[in-house]
């Protein structure tokens, strides 16, 4: 337990209502109503993280913002995190954080990226993070509150102020709440998490910048490659803002029944990333002709490819999704900010 005390200023409110009312007065909402953070609340979030209230989880050079596990704990009270959330939200700071001049990028883009949030490991199940099922929909207090919890950070804390510093042209619903829990036990390959080396009991949280999800349909292909080529004509669609940047990831979500289909004839996520790859792409004339690369056409851009991604290895898959219906979705990346995964608890750079 913390003997430190809670160093932020108070405000008095007369009731809950006043309190609420004063949080959008200040400036301190997403838009929706917040939970006013009393003391009690906020320091029970900071004794579960076992971390002392002034700990620094990461700083923001640009803005000269520091992100204290005060201020991140007072935001996941807001957001209404439940305290055996509050690791993740620590965990989605450092995240976001892991380069800190790059978090410009999903925080000011015209492109309006959101952080989107993925959950791996034992704490997915232990705190109530959806996986299934309305996997990106509402219903889930642990997603909702957590991503929540994040967007008022980079509100509060952050200055991503929208239309100040966030420039975002059109804006995301996903910028309210964007988080997800890996379906690692229907899944027929290995989680993010252990492609990316942790120990399948490691729980840990993956940070990527992206935009909206695209829901594919294919009701009829019973081979990976009908289901995959209907994932790699949406992934290649002319607007894309993939085609736009290079260097950028992109996200493949593939549920239940797809899975099934795909991992029946022996298929490993490598082999869906090649497939991919090899198909998610489209001619510089192309392009150009629908305004995405600038330029007139010249000799030989018929034949010259361009690809969404640079390498198969820059599509993340991940198993997510109810049981029933043939869907899956793929998820454009933006922002400039790489994907992160950190683990839970582990927060050995709050200092």
């Amino acid at each position: 337990m913390s003997a430190q005390e809670l160093k932020s200023p108070r405000v008095e409110a007369n009731d809950t209502i006043e309190a609420i009312e004063l949080c959008y007065q200040k400036g301190w909402t997403d838009g929706l109503p917040v939970i006013p953070p009393v003391e009690s609340r906020v320091r029970e979030m900071v004794e579960y993280a076992g971390l002392e209230p002034d700990a620094v989880i990461g700083t923001f050079p640009l803005k000269q913002r520091v992100v204290t596990v005060e201020k991140a704990a007072i935001n996941a009270v807001m957001a209404g995190c439940l305290p055996a959330y509050f690791p993740v939200v620590v965990a989605a700071v450092q995240c976001v954080l892991h380069e800190p001049d790059a978090v410009h990028g999903m925080a000011a883009s015209t492109s309006s990226p959101a952080p989107l949030l993925v959950v791996n490991g034992p704490i997915r199940q232990q705190i109530g993070i959806n996986c299934g099922g309305n996997v990106f929909g509402p219903g889930w207090r642990a997603n909702a509150t957590i991503g929540r919890a994040l967007r008022l950070i980079m509100i509060n804390v952050l200055a991503a102020t929208p239309n100040i510093f966030d420039r975002g042209t059109l804006g995301l619903p996903e910028k309210y709440t964007y988080c997800i829990g890996e379906d690692e036990e229907n899944s027929p390959w290995e989680p993010l998490h252990v492609e990316r080396g942790f120990e399948r009991e490691a729980s840990t949280l993956t940070l990527i910048s992206a935009e909206a999800p695209r829901q594919i349909t294919n009701r009829t292909s019973n081979s990976p490659e009908g289901i995959l080529l209907t994932v790699a004509d949406t992934m290649k669609c002319g607007g894309a803002s993939s085609f736009a940047f290079t260097g950028r990831e992109y996200v493949v979500v593939i549920a239940r029944e797809h899975q099934d289909t795909i991992a029946a004839a022996g298929w490993t996520k490598n082999q869906v990333k090649q497939f991919l790859f090899e198909n998610a792409r489209r001619n510089m004339a192309d392009l150009k002709r629908l305004g995405v690369r600038a330029g007139e056409i010249e000799p030989g851009d018929e034949q010259k490819i361009v690809t969404v991604v640079a390498k198969p290895e820059d599509i993340i898959v991940i198993a997510a999704g109810g049981a029933g219906g043939r869907y899956s979705a793929c998820i454009p990346c933006s922002g400039g900010l790489p994907s992160v995964t950190k683990v839970i608890g582990a927060c050995a750079d709050c200092k």
